[in-house]
């Protein structure tokens, strides 16, 4: 058995300007940015939710911009399995975690758990 849910999302920005990109969608949602540390801070800016409901990355990226969104689990083996059994493709591993295809087409990760709210919120399954 293990749990699931919808951590957040994440805006894939084209663009050498991640600051600017970071800005402009702190801006538009009204959230402040945090700086992260090291060289996940060179990739990745955290939007923080002032509610703390989700999880918003602004990342720098090579392909097309676009949103998507990361699904959290406490086994990522067994959600991506979970997954699969649903249609999903795996596109490849980065780091701890699953870039997964859905059947239409959209591109979404299967990251570690991370928030506070996931052991009361995640969904079970067997």
């Amino acid at each position: 058995m293990h749990k699931s849910r919808l951590a957040g999302f994440i805006i894939d920005c084209n663009s050498t300007d991640l600051d600017g990109a970071a800005r402009f969608w702190s801006g538009a949602l009204g959230m402040p940015v945090r700086e992260l540390p090291g060289e996940e801070g060179d990739k990745y800016k955290r939007l923080v939710d002032p509610e703390g409901r989700m999880h918003i990355e602004v990342q720098t990226v090579s392909h097309p911009s676009r949103v998507h969104l990361d699904i959290e689990s406490d086994d990522i083996d067994a959600e991506v399995r979970r997954l699969e059994q649903l249609g999903a493709k795996r596109v490849r591993q980065v780091q701890s975690w699953w870039v997964m295809e859905a059947p239409t087409g959209q591109r979404f990760c299967v990251v570690r758990a991370q928030s506070d709210s996931f052991a009361q919120q995640g969904t079970q399954w067997d």
